[in-house]
């Protein structure tokens, strides 16, 4: 497993992480205790040597999961999101600061650590940002040791560039062939404050696979059962010829394609993977590549110009 540097920090990550909130059971079918055991060791014994997730994810219990598995060293890191309050029904976003030390305090016990490697912020608005009472808080364990870095998990790039504005360290976007358009928007921003930036939704929750037919139905239990409407699914599977002429030599598969246009892009510090079994985590690490170049130039250049003639925002 390559490492990487998380942007101009002083650490590096494996450049594939494992993400776990489709791990936790929350979103698709429950994963029973044994298999995500199994998928958690399975990712150290392949060298991935960071780990995304959430104290909202399960309702903390991944993180206890994590806090016993993943061994507290110099190597191995932990990042998880806060800010979702699931006290309330429904949930809601909370960022205030006595919430936040409250809620830092009891992650860092779930994990088993007196310092956390990272903690980002869960979809907060640039309203929330800008008003700075979330980010004082984050600067302020920071300095006092508690924790070595702090950021975002953000949907758009304008929320991106709100936290690059404050300090963040850490930038969590969605990106892939699909969707890459709020990476590039803060591309300079993120270059010029050396920051680490994690890709998540790398395969389009799946539909980057190239697996499913156009009436493909889903779970009730499954959020993707809501996620597109019955048009935008049938013309997004569609979009997916733009990628099948990558399909050759070494890369096997469409999901081949999905992680390399990921991992070809030299500002991605890793790409957080969600497999919910040791099988599907051990196809997406071979699949990926074993080094660089993941996506020669004319593959991209082309392929994005395939994209862009089917109607996908490059």
């Amino acid at each position: 497993m390559r490492l990487r540097r998380l942007g101009e920090r002083q650490l590096e990550v494996s450049e594939l992480a494992l993400g776990t909130w489709g791990l936790s059971g929350e979103g698709y079918a429950p994963v029973s205790d044994a298999d995500q055991d199994r998928v958690i060791e399975r990712a150290l014994a392949l060298g991935i040597t960071l780990f995304d997730t959430a104290d909202s994810y399960a309702h903390g219990a991944m993180e206890q999961r994590l806090g016993r598995l993943v061994p507290d060293d110099e190597r191995h890191h932990v990042f998880t999101k806060i800010g979702t309050f699931r006290g309330a029904s429904p949930a809601r976003k909370r960022f205030d600061a006595v919430y936040l030390r409250h809620a830092i305090a009891r992650s860092q016990e779930r994990l088993r650590r007196s310092v956390t490697s990272c903690v980002l912020l869960h979809n907060p608005s640039a309203e929330t940002l800008e008003r700075g009472e979330a980010t004082n808080v984050l600067e302020e364990l920071k300095s006092k040791g508690q924790i070595r870095l702090w950021g975002v998990s953000a949907s758009s790039a304008h929320v991106a560039r709100a936290a690059l504005l404050l300090g963040a360290d850490v930038v969590s976007l969605p990106y892939n062939a699909f969707h890459s358009g709020e990476l590039h928007a803060v591309h300079s921003e993120l270059r010029d404050a050396g920051a680490g930036v994690l890709a998540h939704s790398v395969l389009a929750y799946g539909m980057l696979c190239g697996k499913w037919s156009s009436d493909k139905e889903f779970g009730p239990d499954d959020h993707r059962a809501e996620r597109w409407t019955i048009d935008e699914f049938r013309r997004r599977i569609r979009q997916l010829d733009a990628l099948r002429p990558a399909v050759s030599g070494n890369v096997l598969t469409m999901r081949a394609v999905a992680l390399r246009y990921v991992l070809g892009n030299t500002l991605v510090s890793s790409a957080l993977l969600g497999p919910r079994s040791s099988v599907q985590l051990d196809q997406l690490v071979r699949e990926a590549g074993r080094e660089p170049p993941y996506m020669t130039d004319d593959v991209r250049f082309a392929l994005e110009a395939r994209l862009r003639d089917v109607g996908v925002s490059v």
